[in-house]
Formats: structure tokens, sequence, C-alpha cells
């Protein structure tokens, strides 16, 4: 495999990193922000008011999307393992 192959894989390796894992990082981080401008603005602290909504609405977004998650890292572990495959 040449040098353009190698950063070919990668750059779907990335590519794939930034679908999956994306939504949920988006969505932690936009939570996050909003429960952090509603603590400023009410001057509560309380860390478990950060904490429970974030991690409940990360659960949901990933169960949710877990159907996706699955199917584009089957079909990115297939590509891998057919190049792998047709090295020989």
């Amino acid at each position: 495999m040449d040098f353009d192959g190698n950063i070919e894989h990668l750059r779907i390796a990335f590519w794939n990193i930034i679908l999956v894992a994306g939504p949920v990082l988006v969505i932690a981080l936009v939570v996050g922000l909003v429960i952090g401008i509603l603590q400023a603005a009410t001057s509560i602290n309380e860390a478990t008011l950060s904490f429970v909504p974030k991690l409940a609405i990360v659960l949901l977004t990933m169960a949710l999307s877990a159907g996706f998650m699955l199917s584009t890292m089957t079909d990115y572990f297939a590509f891998v393992f057919d190049s792998i495959a047709a090295i020989r």
C-alpha cells in the first residue's frame, strides 16, 4: 500500500469518528452551555444540576442514534477488512 492509500484510510477513519461521536458531543456541548447559562443567570451553583440533565440527554441521544452508529461502524470495519484482504 502506498502513501496515498494510507492517507485515504486515515481520512475515512477520521470522518467515521466525526460521524459517530459528533452528534453526541454536540448535544452534550449544547446542553452543558444552556445549563451553564441558566446557572449563571440564577446563581445556582449545584453540581448535580448540570450533571444529571446532561447525562440523561446524552444517554437518550446515544439510544436514538445507536442504529446509525452501528451501521456506520459496521460499514467502516467491512471496508477495513476488505482492504486488508486485498493486500495479498
